[in-house]
């Protein structure tokens, strides 16, 4: 592919998009409101109850050992 291809294709792209938005936009702020909110259920996260950690470091290992890992609460990788 060439280079005018793929800014083309961006292009395209960037135009779907803020066609999309500005169709979005157009609706009623209640619809907005009701559709652009996605609901994910978080284990242990959603579960009733309370922590307290004494520290941030505390928590953090909490959260590696507890929390799934595409809820993003894992420690970054050490670069």
């Amino acid at each position: 592919m060439t280079t005018t291809q793929t800014t083309d294709r961006e292009q395209a792209e960037d135009q779907a998009f803020r066609e999309q938005c500005r169709r979005q936009m157009a609706r009623p702020l209640e619809a907005r409101m009701k559709y652009g909110w996605c609901r994910v259920d978080r284990p242990v996260l959603d579960t009733p109850g309370t922590r307290i950690f004494s520290s941030t470091k505390i928590y953090r290992e909490w959260c590696a050992d507890n929390l799934p890992a595409y809820l993003g609460f894992q420690p970054a990788p050490a670069e």
